[in-house]
């Protein structure tokens, strides 16, 4: 912060919010890393991979399961394999979610599937998108979510569709591949690669170098765990770089011009702990070997014993910055990375929701739905809505929002009253903008809540409650289902926690808060996760009430001449003002 700022100083990062992944105690037990203990695997999830990582179960979906349908599948494809190309078994309709951590998988599922679509760097075409809506309409009761990955969610799909599925979605240039399991999932791409006016580099020829080189690569398709990556060239740094396995992020060096600063080992779940810089700079040429060798350290030193300890994060923890970078210069790149320098703080938000100009002088817009939700029909219409107002492009985001690009000026007005028509808002209000939710209880066999409804309800509400209020800027509000943290609750200003609470003597469906989380932003110097307050718990019908009466004890308390955030008056405020 220069001596100029005059916002209140930045919460401390990250020790605030509970447990942090630390490297597994030392044991007489190998840690199962293949470069030090060997191959030999150390639970179940290793040795199937090991027969079979799950590349080749497309031609048994193919040939064997879609003729014989849910039955015929073998349960390890099922539970295991599958995922590699985009399919989880969903919940079965009806099961509280007292029972989700007492059932077996197979009491808990049902015999349908979510399928996730990939969507690399979030770019997509209105022919892509019409092409989803379709699978949607046909297979999928309609239904369609973007994720905070920037990838599309469609649910109640059968397995006898998905060779037609892959065939429609391969003719566009889609695909499912390794969009799920313990692979290079999704690259995560800014929004506005290639069109923002004040972009430093257009990350596309990375993100493609490396989606073609390396996905479905058999080499890598069998890592300790999931691994996620990101990359931006935009200064809003829009691609939540800190908490991915490994990210690139733009920025300007004083003697090798503009390239990337390196980060690895961000992840959140029920131990979350955000990335670290290597201190390095990456030419745009290097991205993709850098990134080769991020991955085959996670391949080759992280840990599989323990499936909790087997994330990228862990062997960060017990290695420390310098030492990662060593390994990957020495025994993966074969050269040296210069040092690079730490890209500066961003000057506006990176969700990118509203109208903005492009380097070409047409206009990118902003939108989101609530929480994420859409569906066929409304992807549908999305598409002919862009097409009639002289574009064929837009964009998922990691924020469950959509960037519509290539507008013509004088068709903006026009183009935003036909969105809001579809419930996709470019002028949202702050709750709206800032509220994510995670698949929840309706679908996902680890929910223990219900999300997307209950979120929804609130949103609506609260924009009536606080409607008179000026609120400084959006508040996030990120709701997850469960303890994993899929809607990334730690870095949110209010985070909520699914699992069963007790209110007035009786155990119902609800939230633990976390309180004043966040990434670099606009608004914030420093990456740090959110606090917790003893006892403090909302019932999954309450949201509106808490973070109505939250909010206004943040506007009443704010220090207003400093420009104090929400996040930096929750690591401050008393107990009792949080309640």
């Amino acid at each position: 912060m220069s001596d100029t700022d005059t916002r209140a100083a930045a919460p401390p990062p990250a020790r605030t919010g509970g447990a942090t992944a630390r490297p597994p105690r030392p044991s007489s037990k190998p840690n199962g890393q293949w470069k030090i203990d060997g191959t030999t695997p150390l639970n179940g999830n290793e040795e199937w991979k090991q027969v079979d990582d799950g590349l080749a179960v497309r031609e048994r979906i193919e040939r064997i399961y879609s003729k014989g349908g849910f039955a015929s599948i073998d349960p390890t494809d099922l539970h295991g394999r599958f995922r590699v190309w985009g399919l989880y078994t969903q919940r079965k309709p009806g099961i509280d979610g007292g029972r989700t951590a007492t059932l077996e998988p197979h009491e808990l599922e049902d015999a349908f599937f979510m399928l996730r679509v990939r969507i690399d760097g979030g770019q997509l075409t209105t022919e892509q998108l019409r092409v989803i809506a379709g699978i949607s309409q046909e297979f999928g009761r309609d239904t369609a979510d973007l994720t905070d990955r920037q990838n599309i969610q469609l649910h109640w799909v059968e397995v006898e569709s998905m060779p037609e599925i892959w065939r429609r979605l391969e003719a566009v240039g889609l695909g499912t591949t390794e969009a799920c399991g313990d692979v290079p999932r999704v690259v995560l791409g800014s929004p506005v690669a290639g069109i923002a006016a004040d972009e430093l580099i257009d990350p596309t020829p990375q993100i493609d170098e490396i989606t073609s080189r390396f996905i479905g690569d058999a080499s890598l398709a069998n890592l300790p765990r999931k691994f996620k990556s990101a990359i931006t060239g935009h200064p809003s740094q829009d691609v939540v770089h800190e908490i991915n396995d490994v990210a690139f992020v733009a920025v300007e060096h004083p003697e090798f011009g503009v390239g990337y600063d390196l980060w690895v080992g961000g992840g959140l779940s029920t131990t979350p702990r955000l990335a670290e810089r290597l201190g390095v700079f990456v030419s745009p040429d290097r991205v993709a070997d850098a990134w080769h060798g991020v991955a085959q350290i996670f391949r080759d030193y992280g840990y599989r014993r323990l499936r909790n300890k087997a994330r990228l994060k862990f062997l960060l923890a017990e290695w420390g910055a310098e030492k990662f970078r060593q390994v990957l210069q020495d025994e993966y790149l074969g050269y040296a990375l210069p040092d690079g320098p730490a890209a500066p703080q961003p000057l506006a938000h990176g969700d990118h929701v509203g109208v903005h100009r492009q380097k070409d002088g047409r206009f990118y817009v902003g939108v989101t739905p609530i929480v994420g939700r859409v569906s066929g029909p409304i992807l549908a219409q999305l598409a002919d809505l862009v097409e009639a107002h002289g574009s064929t492009r837009l964009r998922t985001t990691p924020h469950q929002k959509l960037v519509i690009l290539d507008i013509p000026e004088d068709r903006v007005d026009s183009l935003v009253a036909g969105l809001d028509e579809l419930g996709l808002s470019a002028r949202p209000s702050l709750i709206r903008r800032g509220t994510i939710a995670c698949t929840g209880i309706e679908f996902c066999k680890l929910a223990i809540v219900e999300t997307k409804a209950y979120a929804t309800a609130a949103v609506l509400d609260l924009e009536k409650r606080l409607e008179q209020f000026e609120l400084p800027h959006p508040i996030s509000l990120h709701v997850n289902g469960c303890p994993n943290s899929c809607a990334r609750i730690q870095t949110a200003d209010i985070g909520l926690k699914g699992q069963l609470v007790t209110i007035d003597g009786e155990q119902v469906p609800g939230y633990q808060v976390h309180l004043g989380g966040g990434l670099v932003s606009a608004d914030r110097d420093e990456a740090g996760l959110g606090r917790t307050v003893r006892g403090l718990k909302v019932g999954a019908d309450g949201i509106a009430d808490y973070v109505d009466r939250v909010v206004r004890r943040f506007l009443s308390e704010r220090d207003a001449a400093a420009d104090e955030t929400f996040a930096q008056w929750a690591h401050r405020a008393d107990e009792e003002s949080l309640q």
